[in-house]
């Protein structure tokens, strides 16, 4: 007999154990483990765990072999792991139908099926019979599959599964917004089907994105054509929505065990150590036991308490686990791993002597480890008085393979067979490491030579999209028509990518293809979709918000480029064609080297070659693919420019005779608007009186009309040089468009009179008459109109009314060249954008159902962030949006909840665009805000408008809209976070300037040591004339203001904030405006929730309104829990008056203080009303006010509620929370002494 050495020993006994706990189940056909003897179920999940053993044991073997017989012990390991790995592939390859279909729908019949048999490979439940949804386990195998593939196994044999592989990787590329059953197969934790956002199943997901990325599914012997892509920005979202869910597990899961293999081996996700600290130690103090961790609160399975006959609970049953829940010790093997991989001695010693002290060991001297350990139920009563003092006993199976396999991987490392980095050949165990600083390289691209030459003006050298040759530059559209061929396999019917946008992160690289070198612009700059980047200050400020995302999250190798085009289509181009100040100012911080505090450097294309990421486009090789298909690539690379009709004419406009008959259609566009700033509107609208329907127009639109000097013919302006400034400019573009609307421009023949401008006395005198009621439309006529009329808002009624009545693809011969509606909604979106008329191109973008491109990922970064979104407007259209959804599918929602209101529609997507910018960047701003009401957002900022401009509703619904988008994002952030602002309007001609200051409650103004006033930041709204500006503008601007020092002596209720001379004060009524705007805002304090919760834990139940919180919910949900939060979060939203929500909050929060110092001597038997508190705590405020009967009948506001109420501050001795107390003490009973006294705690 040959000699062993002392390792050689070891490993044998490892194998020995391995066999006899796991191998030894091992079908010979397909390779998978049983469940058990009995149960012939193969788990995805559990077969991949427990192969990791034995990876692990080849490679101990592999490592220290003695003998050939260990190399051949080695082989035979190594194929164990190979077959079961091909096992898995092959199940999930028979369902590729359902991937195909799961790709396009994220539906839960449509996932793969978590378990297979394991006889025959074939599925063993029904579609709907179990959770089959589990990222997490496919994300698992694809992570195993691509360490294993490092190590030096090859698993993969063809390219028809590397193509399987591929279209994987779509499966869980939309795990950050994809609820799933997660890793105990349950979902929400009551075990009612209902699937969750899982951050076991993202974190699990963002790993094997990362892990496979760029690998060679055919290891050393493979090719261009077997390695596999993943898009960065997938991975990015991955990450960034699981760093703002940690350490929470899902809504219903506060804190899961799971967790470990997330922020610990295998997965090794989470690169923020705090955060990785702050999840480790929650698990540890929340979920630690003697025996083991309990996989989350309030756990049933196998308690003593579970009833066996059904797999649900009822939601009242769930405290009855509470302190009961079973332990599974394979955690205790998990935090060893975690302790070998973190260097920590002593949390490895800890727990490898708890892991000894659970094991079982068999006659054989074989070490099992059990499934879980349970409380005996004899034991329950004295396990629920001291937790963790009772004997458990174990349960289960026997071995749990799952667990041995993760013992047996421990004992082989902490034993030196092997090290860390061996289980872990791709490294995903220094993902925490610091990363040096990014420098961003960015290219600015002039469209032609025309924007160049007014660039060099400026000193700004910059080459044209001609000059980069032979590097190429596409926009990133094209990027996901090439990606859509990423996967594609005829033979087995997948159809590759889903054409879902390409994000940031994957056009800041390079890409060769063949002998060419491609760059691409990114999607934010991408014109033709959606209208945001045709506002250039909004342009400019998602620039630098990009600089800034680049410099945190870029993580590939080689620095990001990111491509800066600058266009021809006047957005960038003003009065004197020359680039904006905004823009100049912006390329000159680029050259400095620094922006936003982030490193740039600013050059040209061909000098960031060698320094830049570049990915190869090697699938497109691919032989399968059609000959269609290479020609699609084909056009895709060989394309001409973009020859796009313009919309705007290189031809003069020829004055034709105008109709002078009103349009029976008129207003129709105006009419379509259901914004309503106070609620009583909704019930009946009435058109604005014609006078001031015109002051809006001139407010909004600059129309000058001169009739004396042009008789109704508009006149060209002319500039300071005696040249008019409607010219052809030499530079002319290769193709001439065709074009149906009159008013059209050329983007270089740049005329200065607005098409909006009645060109016609009489048209303009009818125009400003009442509305009447046609009762027939002659749709002839309105043609006709058409073909004569060029005021841009009469040709947008009419084409609004054959859009209704005709449909978009009604033919119509305008100028004798005949067109479609649609065509011509496409013609009025451009000219409206080009002469920034941002209401219209609102109305018209929802007209053309126009979707942002980047919804859907903005929807779910406010989704997963624990905000809920409503859109539409309240009460009755409102559409509540819980879990993230499919791009179309949410663009549904949005134009079913806005109805005929197409412009709202529109408002509403690019509104979800700046919440999430703003997310991302200033979460504070979202602090104890649990739904974002988008519809009411907008009538808060409608009211803020009316209210600064004293005006109605209905013109302030008129200046919304016709607010720029950058101007719409300011005023939204004001919104957010209270900031003052100031409304300018006035002529500049005549330099007329009328401020009107809105004050809020706080403000972190700086003064002037000069001026001695604050320097606020507000809203500027100027009215250019036509000769220097032919459109309106916007603009903020930092003005210093004087505060107002005059005081109201008498609250209106029609208008609070105005005082005789009409002059605002900055105290009267702010206390009420910020009741309001948190009202409507959904705002709460601090840790509102849980302390709701433990008022709900001393009383039967709070009513509000009418609404009942019952006592039972603190039975069903712990303290943490956001599902708690959503039910009171409900019963506040069914009161409809924002301030009287605001006094609710505020009623409870008085309860709350109550019950964190009366050092738990209060218990009330009754229901308390919180209404009845604010309705008392508002007559003793009377009372104590000494207000005269007249004035209070005349000062009522919401709910009765005097207005004098609402407008006193929460604190001091006669601010609302002094009588709110006071109002608790006459109404519950709470204890007093011998002199009627109350001991409050509260104060």
């Amino acid at each position: 007999m040959r000699n062993r050495s002392n390792s050689g020993v070891r490993l044998d006994y490892y194998q020995r154990l391995l066999n006899k706990t796991i191998l030894k189940y091992q079908n010979p056909v397909t390779g998978l483990l049983p469940a058990s003897e009995e149960n012939s179920h193969a788990w995805v999940r559990d077969n991949v765990y427990a192969v990791l053993s034995v990876w692990a044991l080849a490679l101990a073997y592999r490592k220290t072999a003695d003998l050939d017989e260990d190399r051949a012990k080695a082989y035979e390991l190594e194929q164990s792991v190979v077959k079961l790995m091909r096992g898995l592939l092959r199940c999930m390859m028979s369902q590729v139908e359902k991937l195909e279909r799961f790709k396009h729908t994220q539906h839960v019949n449509d996932s793969l099926h978590a378990k297979y048999c394991s006889k025959t490979g074939k599925t063993v439940v029904g579609d709907q019979a179990w959770g089959h949804l589990q990222i997490d386990a496919t994300s698992l195998y694809i992570l195993s599959l691509a360490q294993m593939t490092a190590s030096g196994l090859q698993i993969i044999f063809t390219l028809d599964e590397v193509s399987f592989v591929q279209n994987l990787i779509f499966y869980i590329e939309t795990a950050y917004r994809t609820p799933d059953y997660g890793i105990w197969e349950r979902g929400d934790k009551t075990n009612h089907g209902l699937p969750e956002l899982n951050s076991s199943s993202i974190g699990m997901a963002k790993a094997a994105l990362e892990a496979i990325n760029e690998l060679d599914l055919f290891g050393a012997r493979g090719g261009p054509l077997s390695v596999v892509h993943v898009l960065p920005d997938e991975a990015q979202q991955c990450q960034a929505i699981l760093l703002s869910m940690l350490p929470r597990e899902s809504n219903s899961k506060e804190i899961d065990a799971a967790l470990l293999t997330v922020i610990s081996f295998p997965a090794f996700a989470v690169d923020d150590g705090e955060k990785v600290e702050e999840t480790r130690d929650s698990i540890v103090t929340k979920l630690e036991g003697k025996y083991g961790f309990c996989r989350f609160l309030r756990d049933g399975y196998k308690t003593a308490r579970e009833d066996p006959n059904r797999l649900h609970y009822e939601p009242w049953e769930l405290q009855v686990f509470e302190r009961i829940e079973c332990q599974w010790p394979m955690f205790f093997a998990l935090f060893v791993l975690d302790g070998l991989f973190n260097g920590r001695e002593e949390q490895v010693k800890k727990y490898s002597e708890k892991l000894d002290s659970v094991m079982i060991k068999t006659d054989e001297g074989i070490h099992l480890l059990p499934e879980l350990y349970a409380v005996h139920k004899e034991m329950v009563e004295q396990e629920y008085k001291t937790p963790n003092s009772q004997k458990r006993e174990a349960i289960g199976r026997l071995p749990h393979r799952w667990g041995q396999s993760l013992y047996i991987i421990s004992k082989l490392v902490q034993e030196g067979f092997l090290s860390p980095g061996e289980l872990d050949p791709l490294n995903r165990r220094l993902v925490s490491e610091p990363k040096p600083d990014i420098v961003v390289q960015v290219v600015i691209l002039a469209e032609d030579e025309f924007i160049q030459s007014k660039l060099w003006e400026h000193g700004i050298k910059v080459q044209t999209m001609e000059e980069v040759r032979p590097l190429q530059v596409f926009p990133a559209s094209v990027l996901t028509q090439i990606y859509s061929l990423l996967g594609r396999n005829k033979k087995m019917g997948l159809t590759g990518r889903p054409k879902n946008e390409i994000g940031l992160l994957a056009t800041s690289k390079l890409y060769t293809y063949r002998d060419q070198i491609l760059a691409f612009i990114p999607q934010t700059a991408d014109e033709h979709q959606f209208y945001l980047p045709k506002d250039t200050l909004l342009k400019l400020d998602m620039f630098a918000n990009d600089v800034g995302f680049l410099s945190s999250y870029w993580g590939s190798l080689g620095r990001p480029l990111l491509i800066f085009p600058v266009s021809t289509n006047l957005n960038y181009l003003d009065v004197g064609h020359n680039p904006p100040g905004a823009l100049i100012g912006t390329i000159k911080k680029l050259q400095s080297g620094y922006i936003a505090g982030t490193r740039v450097h600013l050059g040209n294309l061909a000098d960031f070659v060698t320094t830049s990421c570049i990915t190869k486009l090697s699938f497109l090789r691919d032989p399968s693919h059609s000959e269609e298909v290479k020609h699609f690539v084909g056009d895709i690379f060989n394309r001409i420019p973009d020859t796009r009709p313009r919309l705007l004419s290189s031809s003069r406009i020829k004055t034709r005779p105008r109709s002078h008959s009103k349009s029976s259609v008129h207003g129709i566009v105006r009419r379509s608007r259901s914004i309503q700033v106070d609620p009583a509107q909704a019930k009946e609208r009435v058109p604005s009186p014609p006078s001031l329907q015109e002051s809006l127009k001139k407010f909004e639109r600059g129309i000058t009309v001169d009739r004396e000097q042009s008789g109704g013919v508009p006149i060209p302006t002319t500039s300071a040089h005696g040249r008019s400034h409607d010219v052809e400019f030499p530079i002319q573009r290769p193709h001439s468009p065709n074009l149906h609307l009159k008013g059209s421009l050329h983007p270089l023949h740049y005329s200065h009179q607005s098409p909006c401008s009645s060109s016609s006395p009489q048209l303009f005198h009818f125009f400003h008459q009442g509305t009447k009621q046609e009762s027939i439309i002659n749709v002839d006529e309105l043609v006709e109109q058409l073909n004569n009329t060029e005021v841009l808002h009469e040709q947008a009624d009419i084409i609004h009314y054959l859009y209704l009545h005709k449909g978009p693809d009604w033919e119509i011969t305008i100028d004798g060249k005949k067109c479609y509606i649609k065509e011509l909604l496409v013609e009025l979106y451009e000219k409206a954008g080009h002469w920034k008329h941002w209401g219209l191109v609102r109305h018209t973008a929802g007209l053309l159902k126009k979707r942002v491109e980047e919804l859907a990922l903005a929807a779910t970064d406010l989704l997963v962030r624990q905000k809920q979104l409503s859109v539409g407007l309240p009460p009755d259209r409102e559409r509540v949006i819980m879990r993230p959804l499919p791009p179309d599918e949410l663009a549904k929602i949005i134009f079913d909840a806005c109805g005929e209101d197409l412009s709202t529609a529109s408002l509403t997507q690019e509104l979800l665009i700046y919440l999430a910018m703003f997310i991302r960047t200033e979460p504070k701003l979202f602090n104890e805000m649990l739904r974002l009401r988008v519809g009411l957002i907008i009538q808060v900022m409608a009211s803020e408008l009316a209210r600064t401009l004293k005006c109605t509703g209905d013109e302030a619904s008129e200046h919304l809209m016709n607010l720029s988008p950058f101007e719409m994002k300011t005023l939204l952030h004001h919104i957010l976070s209270g900031k003052e602002f100031v409304i300018s309007t006035g002529n500049i001609q005549q330099t007329q300037h009328t401020q009107v200051g809105v004050s809020r409650w706080t403000t972190d103004s700086e003064t002037d040591e000069h001026t001695n006033v604050e320097d606020e930041c507000r809203l500027s709204v100027s009215t250019k004339k036509v000769g220097e500006e032919a459109t309106e503008f916007a603009r903020l601007s930092r003005k210093p203001h004087a505060k107002m020092q005059k005081s109201i002596h008498h609250i209106d209720p029609n208008d609070l904030e105005k005082d005789d001379e009409g002059v605002e004060s900055d105290r009267q009524g702010q206390w009420l405006r910020r009741r309001r705007l948190d009202g409507a805002l959904n705002r709460v304090p601090v840790g509102f929730y849980p302390r709701v919760w433990k008022v709900l834990k001393m009383c039967h139940g709070l009513v509000i309104e009418g609404q009942h919180l019952p006592h039972s919910l603190t039975r069903e949900m712990t303290p943490g829990e956001f599902k708690f939060a959503l039910h009171v979060e409900m019963v506040l939203n069914r009161i409809p008056q924002p301030e009287y929500r605001q006094l609710m909050v505020e009623a409870l929060m008085v309860l709350t203080l109550l019950t964190e110092n009366d050092n738990s001597k209060l218990s009330f038997s009754t229901l308390i009303y919180v209404d009845k508190i604010v309705q008392t705590a508002n007559a003793i405020y009377l009372k104590d006010q000494k207000i005269p009967s007249d004035v209070m009948e005349h000062s009522k506001g919401a709910a009765g509620i005097s207005l004098h109420f609402y407008d006193t501050a929460p604190s001091g001795r006669f601010g609302t929370m002094s009588y709110l107390c006071r109002a608790l003490a006459t109404i519950l009973p709470i204890p007093v002494d011998k002199d009627a006294n109350v001991d409050c705690a509260v104060s």
